[in-house]
């Protein structure tokens, strides 16, 4: 089954460990309806590498789903009209920092994922049962009574206000997760590991098969997540530590165990979506501004140099690799923050959070890729970024990889340049001079950093270069409403399909923004 990244995201790799039997017993949550769990088994996190080890070594073999027709076959609508009971949520009435729920099987989430609950050392299992969910009248009967798994969970807490526990992170479907912080709306995907993605042979998409909630103490200000990963190519034992707030941060640890040698690997994988903004409205027929979750990605590379790339919603696949040595960040912003430039709502893409990645450790030489894949609306995710090592992954070499993820309105770090604020494009305007009528113009702003102590009057360059092609100098101005600078020049591509632009400012020679690129193609 073809399906889309956003929402509804891919399923081909059946959870094993589900299959398996449990000895039952029931355990009361405060006034929530009995949970049925398994016996105590001792658990530790390496237990998890074991078992990835273990599953590395044999053969990957593609389990079929044994979920129920009758759930399996569910419809959107029907689905939706299936709802975890909120009297049931696990550590309810425990006077804890959290709470979790639990998301049932069915429609294109058809295939099982174990759930344990971690305390004191010990695991148990938690099974599958109808008393956890209502259902709604679309949802055809009998629902099955057997343990058929789950698809995956969500957390709540007080993110917002002390009285309310709001959800603030789900991982559900393959190894994708989502999270927000205080005022946030989701957005962007991130996943556990990416494999072939926009290769023509097809992407293989892992999936988290089990996972491990440990529960936290009073007081505690985090979750701990452990998962064990399953993939033709890998496996991987993972180790999600979340910590809500202004900004939701997420230490990951991952280690992989490759089955085969992987060269089209991407670590730290961030999914997206963009579907038009003032950098591209080609063709483009609608009452807003801008639909997109993410407007731009953001390098901070090992020589220190920012990159801005603002995101396109391309004619045909786009696939740009930015080489690098020990990267110190990346990652999918939303730097467009006001009601006005989406116009929506609804989706209030204004509320839709950046994610940055912070390498922990040294990563080497690679690159952060970036993918921009076509669509023609905004329920597609089509924006893909993620670091590639530069060697392959070898199989039976085991792979360690340590990151953190930020979830936030701005990355946590300090830039100490001037930002790209906003990028336009457009058609040269007629003014009867000899500027060929299919130049393009292409306008930034940058604002912030140095520039908002400098006055308007005081000389800052243009530093503007193309990959082939002409450009005109440019002209910058002071911008008013910004407190910083506006380039505009003209560009022609005399005939070449696909051209690489390059503006930063210059101050006394030296660069004092951010260097914006950008990809025009025909």
């Amino acid at each position: 089954m073809a399906l889309t990244r956003r929402g509804l995201v891919f399923l081909g790799i059946a959870a094993a460990a589900a299959q398996r039997t449990w000895p039952m017993e029931a355990m009361a949550a405060g006034d929530a309806p009995l949970l049925r769990v398994g016996d105590p088994q001792p658990f530790a996190p390496a237990a998890v590498r074991a078992r990835a080890r273990q599953l590395a070594a044999e053969p990957f073999v593609p389990h079929l789903s044994e979920v129920p027709g009758v759930i399996r076959d569910l419809t959107y609508d029907q689905y939706r009209d299936i709802r975890f009971r909120t009297d049931a949520a696990v550590w309810r009435g425990e006077q804890l920092p959290v709470e979790m729920q639990l998301f049932h099987l069915g429609h294109v989430y058809d295939e099982p994922v174990a759930i344990n609950l971690v305390s004191e050392g010990m695991s148990r299992h938690v099974a599958f049962s109808p008393e956890l969910f209502d259902y709604g009248p679309l949802v055809p009967q009998p629902v099955p009574a057997e343990d058929v798994g789950f698809s995956g969970f969500r957390l709540h807490g007080p993110l917002n206000r002390d009285d309310y526990l709001d959800e603030y992170a789900v991982f559900q479907g393959a190894s994708y997760f989502r999270a927000i912080g205080k005022g946030q709306a989701y957005g962007l995907s991130a996943r556990g590991l990416a494999i072939g993605t926009a290769e023509p042979e097809g992407e293989e998409f892992p999936v988290f098969r089990e996972f491990w909630i440990e529960k936290p103490r009073p007081g505690a200000n985090s979750v701990v997540v452990h998962a064990l990963l399953d993939s033709p190519s890998a496996t991987g034992a993972y180790r999600f530590t979340i910590r809500p707030g202004a900004d939701t941060v997420i230490d990951v640890e991952a280690t992989l165990y490759p089955r085969a040698d992987i060269d089209k690997i991407g670590l730290a994988p961030l999914t997206s979506m963009f579907y038009f903004g003032p950098q591209d409205r080609a063709g483009i027929d609608d009452f807003r501004p801008a639909v997109h979750d993410s407007d731009g990605m953001l390098v901070w590379n090992g020589r220190g140099e920012w990159i801005w790339r603002p995101l396109v919603n391309p004619a045909r696949l786009q696939i740009s690799a930015f080489l690098d040595e020990h990267p110190q960040g990346f990652g999918l912003l939303q730097r467009s923050r006001k009601f006005d430039a989406y116009q929506d709502l609804e989706a209030r893409y204004e509320r839709r959070p950046s994610v940055w990645v912070e390498p922990i450790g040294d990563w080497g030489m690679g690159s952060v890729i970036l993918i921009e894949i076509p669509t023609n609306s905004e329920v597609h995710d089509n924006i893909v970024a993620f670091w590639r090592p530069a060697e392959p992954i070898k199989a039976g070499e085991d792979q360690q990889i340590t990151y953190r993820l930020y979830w936030c309105n701005e990355i946590p770090t300090d830039q100490g340049v001037a930002r790209v604020v906003g990028t336009r494009t457009g058609q040269v305007p007629a003014d009867g001079s000899s500027t060929p009528p299919d130049d393009r113009l292409i306008v930034i702003d940058f604002a912030g950093g140095p520039l908002a102590g400098l006055s308007p009057e005081e000389a800052v360059v243009p530093d503007i270069s193309a990959s082939a092609g002409t450009v005109s100098p440019g002209t910058i101005q002071f911008n008013p409403e910004t407190g910083g600078r506006r380039v505009a020049f003209g560009f022609d591509p005399a005939g070449t399909d696909e051209v690489d632009l390059r503006c930063a400012l210059l101050k006394d020679g030296a660069r004092i923004s951010e260097v914006w690129v950008c990809r025009w193609a025909e």
